[in-house]
């Protein structure tokens, strides 16, 4: 438990480059991230419309 080597201090540092490296890049992610949750939410309540009609047209059939 002594002193980090090299190798632990040269893969600090590229860990904190990427991370704070260039302009925004962390913004750029958290962007990016939402924009996923974003697009998954509008899947799933799109999938429901389409269900929700499908049901019906069964519904139908059966009665």
């Amino acid at each position: 438990m002594g002193s980090f080597s090299i190798w632990h201090w040269l893969v600090v540092a590229v860990i904190v480059m990427l991370l704070f490296g260039g302009r925004g890049r962390i913004s750029d992610v958290m962007g990016d991230v939402a924009r996923g949750i974003r697009s998954f939410r509008k899947g799933l309540s799109d999938e429901d419309k389409n269900i929700e009609p499908a049901n019906k047209d069964a519904n139908d059939k059966k009665n």
